[in-house]
């Protein structure tokens, strides 16, 4: 009986987590990159993830020196790190390029972010 009432409260957490993983800020990087650093620094994946825009795109680092993994292979014509680039059920939104400081990369991936549909919860807003 139990595993019965469980499962509505399963279905919508696994649709939240689809939804939030829908939408991904990927961070090309390597690691003699003193912009990267820097980034990681004064922005950091940490405060990404717990602001308002890390919830909607979850931070994920990718050191180039690597090589891309296979789901980013079309991440095309790109040159420099860090370059971030906002990933949305597989396909490219936009990316930012570089790394100047802390307030301006917030005001960047603002913009970036306005890019992605609304989800179910903002709509709902008034």
């Amino acid at each position: 009986m139990r595993r019965r009432a469980l499962l509505p409260l399963l279905l919508v957490a696994l649709r939240a987590q689809a939804a939030e993983a829908a939408a991904r800020l990927v961070m090309l990087e390597r690691h003699d990159c003193p912009w990267c650093r820097r980034w990681l620094r004064e922005v950091g994946q940490q405060s990404w993830n717990l602001s308002d825009l890390g919830r909607r795109a979850p931070l994920r680092r990718v050191d180039v020196a690597q090589g891309l993994p296979e789901d980013l292979r079309h991440l095309v014509n790109w040159r420099f790190t860090p370059t971030f680039v906002l990933v949305a059920d597989g396909r490219e939104v936009g990316r930012i390029i570089g790394y100047q400081a802390d307030l301006f990369f917030w005001q960047q991936a603002e913009s970036l972010l306005a890019r992605l549909p609304e989800g179910p919860e903002q709509e709902r807003r008034p």
